[in-house]
């Protein structure tokens, strides 16, 4: 192996590593921002990202990319990056999006959606129902429990675009919204029982009963965000 090749292979070890050091800080930063711990709105300096992670600047660099894509973090002209403010409009948006978007996703997975992919959704919505027996609800979307069945739902529609639209772009800010606003908004026993009909209708490969079941479901916790936003606006005034 000649000299160049060392180097090569010097740059290559190099730069795996910094990748590997961007996608952990990236998790990280993604946990911080979704429980709050980063509050919605809050500047933040890179710099001390930097030294409170013990990283360079280039990994750094990429996480905050990656976060930015996610629509995480936002950079205003003359401030500088913060962690984004969700608001109740911004949110009613996203809802009539991921209504419409995850409704084809349900269609698509019960064409491509398989045996073993099912067994598996079946037994994590026996582990939701032990859960919020448990708890009462209290903690069901704080684990991610709703979200980690939608998020399943949406691989097995096996379409990448879809996919990349709702599991990269819109999940972490749905579950920053639903880990920090409060449980009187939330219907953890309503939507688990919906998610049984719609798995139901997954392995009945039923398409035109998934896609309704699906688009009905969100769009109930979209009016849940609608109505609590005309109440504040009431309030106010």
């Amino acid at each position: 192996m000649g000299e160049q090749d060392l180097n090569l292979k010097s740059v290559d070890s190099h730069s795996e590593k910094e990748g590997t050091k961007s996608d952990n800080l990236t998790e990280q930063l993604i946990d911080q921002i979704v429980s709050g711990s980063y509050p919605a709105g809050s500047k933040i300096s890179e710099p001390e990202l930097a030294k409170h992670y013990g990283v360079s600047r280039g990994p750094l660099r990429e996480a905050m990319m990656r976060l930015e894509s996610m629509g995480l973090v936002e950079r205003i002209p003359h401030v500088g990056a913060r962690v984004v403010a969700l608001s109740q409009e911004k949110l009613i948006e996203i809802y009539s999006v991921r209504e419409a978007l995850e409704g084809m996703a349900a269609r698509l997975a019960c064409e491509y959606i398989t045996d073993e992919e099912l067994i598996g959704l079946e037994e994590l919505l026996d582990a939701h129902h032990q859960h919020i027996e448990q708890v009462e609800g209290v903690s069901y979307f704080h684990q991610q429990g709703d979200f980690d069945f939608h998020y399943r739902v949406i691989k097995a529609s096996r379409n990448t675009k879809l996919i990349s639209l709702l599991c990269d772009e819109l999940y972490h800010l749905l579950r920053m919204y639903r880990y920090q606003s409060q449980r009187s908004h939330s219907r953890p026993e309503q939507a688990l029982k919906e998610h049984f009909h719609l798995l139901g209708a997954l392995k009945e490969r039923d398409a035109e009963l998934a896609e309704m079941l699906m688009r009905r479901h969100i769009m109930r916790s979209r009016l849940l965000i609608e109505q609590k936003l005309k109440q504040d606006k009431e309030n106010v005034s």
